[in-house]
């Protein structure tokens, strides 16, 4: 192992348990031991289990996994009335504890006005009779209730209900009762969640959210009053040596409701400023909290506890390693942390533990290749939110997340097999075939790997002079140093099975390989609208893999994800970027996570970049882009080059059928994450 990283293997105590290595991984939504979402209501998760025991294996230090409701969101039985599921995470806790590791259970209060109501439950809590109606089942009104009446963050037509007292002191109840099983299980300590991200503690200690005027609202004991008491009634229930963790957002980072701020900047703070969090960090520990397991953000500005690929790495580090030295309890710090730079500031003194989570998602041996300088063999999260997050919203709209993905988060786009080994694994092939896979971009290359680990002969054909496909130019920006690594990963992987790759071969016909099975993976075509002077515009990866020089005012006609991106690198750049985009918000694709989108739409509201939304291009002049806007006004807006980023059609050189199998854009345009799981449920059936 390289020296730098040795600090991230010295052992460190919470409380009086000892940890093995400062490795924390990180509590993501969905990776409850008691299950996430579900009809069945909560149960022993199986299947989280096998992915916290398959990390413990691979020499992560301590695991927290994502949080648990005290109370099931539907049906509403509290997590304590459920005995049988705890008799099973003792057997559960005896495995973990042979690996060396350690586990937190992270408990949570609920979400409140964060709780992430979808499009399909929204209609039926606005509705009073529907509200009634579904409440035995699922309890609208309770999952959003509180500190003071307020819009949903991702409803803004709903106004949450305030919380009643008797409801909170149910909740420090459940916190003491469920924290006693725990114990009793073998279970290393807790985590309570959260005065963090905005969920419901930390709205009832930012005083932009809690009105109250009982003894819950106020003066600053009073806004912590309930985190206080909850921390208090589990060291009651279960000793003052059990170790209680806490989530902690530094700073809110907030300029006001559903809007962040970004890195860097000059703002006013609306949330919890550094100055109330240096008296905030040491009242809960005072309070009895043994570790703060730290970042910044709430749901307002959800890009600083879920960072995109725009987010600097290590961002949270300096605040978080300011509170550090106000404090004698440990502090951990998470955030695109970096194994070196975390090291770094271990050695230092200033954290006590590195938080990583996605990246375990990813690659859940990435510590043990760290360990045995295998660097180049870590799969790279990407930070694309695909899989593990994709709660996506635009204007006028709550969750558009599809009901599948609510109830399945903590998956990977980069690795089928998180969270799904039910659903996708490898296994041999009972056949060995011979087959070809024409096309070398991402859905080619995981499927040739795939095909290769079970037993087939492949050959890869690609007619370019180099493997990656759109990917490459996908991966071009400045920010987007993850997705260069991860094609670069790609690559050596091929070069570990017996997989033919033959570049600068253009297949046209597909029976002319005499193949068993062909899996096309061609991808798809830049799509042309017909509009005048268009054709004299700039194709979006022309652009991005530098074919075309742009000038000073460059105007984008698109404002999906790869239009905004080109609008951000563009300003990064130095640029004068402007969107043109017919819908009436950024970015209104479902499935891309909020924290991505709200990132750049702040960024482009806090940089003054001109978005141009219902409005529709007419016309490319020399110099100008004529368009027209909703109320059917025509104007022009200066542009020294125009780049078009309108979507994408597929473009399979042959049809599907019979041996023949289209995978990824050439099947249907979609994302990374489509296209690395449809190659693997063609692979797995061949």
């Amino acid at each position: 192992m390289d020296k730098k990283y040795e600090a991230l293997f010295t052992p460190w105590k919470i409380g009086n348990v000892e940890i093995k290595n400062r490795i924390v991984m990180c509590p993501m939504g969905g990776t409850s031991l008691f299950g996430w979402f579900e009809l069945t209501g909560c149960h022993f998760d199986k299947e989280a289990a096998k992915l916290f025991l398959e990390r413990a294996n691979n020499n992560v230090g301590l695991i927290i996994p994502g949080i648990a409701p005290l109370r099931d969101t539907f049906f509403g039985k509290w997590l304590w009335q459920n005995p049988k599921m705890f008799e099973e995470l003792k057997e559960f806790m005896d495995e973990i504890h042979k690996t060396g590791a350690k586990l937190f259970v992270q408990l949570t209060a609920g979400m409140g006005r964060s709780w992430a109501i979808t499009e399909l439950v929204a209609p039926l809590h606005k509705n009073k009779f529907t509200r009634a109606l579904v409440k035995p089942i699922i309890d609208t009104s309770h999952e959003l209730a509180s500190p003071s009446p307020q819009p949903s963050r991702w409803a803004h037509d709903i106004i949450c209900p305030e919380i009643t007292k008797e409801q909170i002191h149910e909740i420090i109840e459940a916190f003491a009762k469920t924290a006693k099983l725990c114990k009793e299980a073998g279970v290393d300590g807790v985590e309570v969640h959260a005065v963090h991200e905005g969920y419901l503690l930390d709205q009832f200690t930012i005083e932009f959210f809690n009105k109250r005027t009982d003894e819950y609202g106020g003066s600053f004991e009073n806004r912590y009053r309930f985190a206080k008491e909850v921390v208090t009634a589990i060291k009651k229930a279960c000793g003052e040596d059990y170790p209680v963790s806490l989530r902690y957002s530094v700073e809110s980072k907030m300029k006001g409701f559903c809007e962040g701020a970004m890195p860097g900047e000059e703002y006013t703070e609306v949330g919890r400023n550094m100055e109330e969090s240096e008296r905030a960090a040491k009242y809960l520990q005072d309070a009895g909290y043994d570790m703060l397991n730290a970042d910044n953000g709430t749901y307002d500005s959800w890009y600083w506890a879920h960072p995109p690929m725009y987010m600097p790495c290590n961002c949270n580090l300096e605040d978080v390693a300011h509170i550090k030295q106000l404090v004698d309890i440990p502090v951990v710090c998470a955030g695109r942390m970096e194994p070196d730079v975390g090291a770094e500031a271990i050695e230092k003194g200033l954290i006590d533990g590195v938080g990583v989570a996605r990246q375990f998602l990813t690659d859940p041996e990435w510590v043990t290749k760290l360990i045995e300088d295998r660097i180049e063999d870590i799969k790279p999260c990407i930070c694309c939110h695909a899989g593990c997050f994709n709660f996506s919203s635009s204007k006028g709209h709550a969750n558009t997340q599809d009901l599948t993905d609510t109830m399945g988060l903590a998956r990977c786009a980069l690795n089928p097999e998180t969270m799904q080994s039910k659903k996708y694994s490898v296994k041999p092939a009972k056949k060995q075939k011979n087959i070809a896979v024409v096309g070398g971009g991402i859905g080619g290359m995981e499927a040739a790997i795939l095909l290769a680990k079970r037993g087939h002969k492949v050959t890869l054909y690609e007619k370019s002079g180099d493997l990656g496909g759109v990917f490459v130019a996908a991966a071009a920006p400045s920010f987007k140093e993850k997705d260069r690594d991860l094609i670069a990963w790609y690559k050596r992987e091929l070069t570990k099975y017996p997989i033919e790759v033959k570049m600068n071969t253009e297949v046209k016909d597909v029976k002319a390989l005499g193949a068993d099975e062909v899996i096309v993976a061609t991808g798809a075509v830049a799509k042309k609208i017909p509009v005048k002077g268009a054709d004299g515009a700039i194709e979006a990866c022309d652009f991005l893999l530098g074919k075309c020089e742009v000038g000073e005012n460059v105007t984008i006609i698109g404002g999906g994800l790869t239009g905004c991106e080109i609008a951000y690198e563009l300003y990064l750049r130095g640029k004068k970027p402007t969107i043109v985009e017919m819908q009436d918000d950024l970015i209104v694709t479902k499935g891309v996570c909020l924290a991505n989108t709200s990132f750049l739409r702040d960024f482009f509201k806090t940089n003054k970049v001109p978005v141009h939304l219902e409005t529709a291009l007419c016309e490319v002049k020399d110099g100008a882009v004529v368009v027209k806007d909703k109320e059917g006004k025509t104007f022009e807006i200066a542009a020294d080059s125009v780049i078009m980023s309108v979507g994408y059609n597929p473009a399979p050189i042959a049809k599907k059928g019979g041996h023949v199998h289209v995978i990824g854009d050439a099947d249907s345009v979609g994302n990374l994450r489509t296209v690395i799981w449809g190659a693997w449920d063609v692979a797995m059936k061949l």
